[in-house]
């Protein structure tokens, strides 16, 4: 999952994005309101963070301009201020949650978590495609209840499939989703990671979940739906 972090204070946005990387999320950072709306306006998230206080633009304009430009991405916004108004004022520009500094990373994950939840067809807080589960709050993936040993990017990469299932997802799309904006990635890396996922996933078993569509991408087949 690609997450755009707006926050102008750098040492919290450093320390934010390590914690969401080492959970598994692609983060790209901007530092002031102006930087934020044009880096959500030309990329795909899955989520932003909305810092208010933010210098050129602050997060309640950023977030209302976002609103009338048709994007409809989930913000949680962070502000140092506990405010009713503020925060009324907040969801009221089009903000989904909205968290109060300072705060537990723990209740962080726990909201991200909620609102990708929204976006996704599958509401539980786990995720399960036939006899593929996923926990995203611990990283724990199993096929026929047996542990699938992933790495980082081959679990970012399988949850994207689990909350897109039975979708086409090109190659292009993984790459927006998956990686952050200032990396070069090739078609064929991903292939490189399917197939690796495969071998995981698939080859154990005498049914197939991913699917090659030819010339397009690929598909998390769900055999029950």
């Amino acid at each position: 999952m690609r997450i755009l972090l707006v926050e102008d204070n750098r040492r919290l946005s450093d320390a934010l994005r390590r914690t969401l990387e080492e959970d598994g999320y692609v983060v790209d950072t901007a530092y002031d309101g102006v930087e934020g709306e044009d880096m959500a306006l030309i990329s795909p998230y899955s989520l932003i963070i909305l810092d208010i206080m933010l210098p050129k633009r602050d997060g309640f304009e950023v977030c209302r301009s976002l609103r009338d430009q048709h994007v409809a991405t989930p913000i949680l916004m962070l502000t140092a201020r506990d405010a009713l108004n503020d925060r009324v004022t907040g969801l009221d520009s089009g903000a989904d949650d909205y968290l109060v500094k300072p705060f537990e990373v723990a209740e962080l994950r726990a909201r991200l978590r909620a609102l990708l939840r929204r976006e996704s067809d599958q509401k539980s807080g786990s995720l399960q495609v036939a006899d593929l589960k996923m926990d995203p709050s611990t990283h724990y993936a199993t096929r026929a209840e047996q542990p699938l040993d992933l790495t980082a990017r081959e679990y970012s990469l399988l949850e994207y499939f689990m909350r897109n299932p039975n979708r086409l997802i090109t190659r292009e799309m993984v790459i927006q989703n998956l990686w952050s904006y200032d990396k070069t990635i090739t078609s064929n890396v991903v292939d490189v990671y399917i197939r690796r996922i495969r071998r995981k996933l698939d080859d154990p078993h005498e049914v197939k979940l991913i699917e090659t569509i030819r010339g397009a991408g690929y598909r998390l087949r769900d055999p029950e739906r």
